[in-house]
């Protein structure tokens, strides 16, 4: 995957995770709408819980990216 895809990749999901964890997202998401984003065991997630999911999954991410930027084989799902 090209660097510019993998910088437009993670600004995307960067601007996903910004909006729950600092906008309204997180309240929006809470109940059914959580079950297709994230999965079924978040149907009885609070705001709360969802944020520190997505916090926890966008470190996991931008370690991910940062890698990807110099170990380009590790830029594939």
């Amino acid at each position: 995957m090209p660097v510019l895809q993998w910088w437009l990749l993670f600004l995307l999901s960067s601007m996903f995770y910004g909006w729950v964890l600092l906008g309204n997202g997180a309240k929006w998401l809470e109940g059914w709408q959580s079950w297709w984003l994230i999965g079924w065991f978040s149907l009885d997630w609070t705001a709360e819980q969802i944020r520190l999911y997505v916090l926890i999954i966008w470190i996991i991410e931008t370690i991910w990216f940062v890698v990807g930027l110099f170990q380009p084989s590790l830029r594939s799902f």
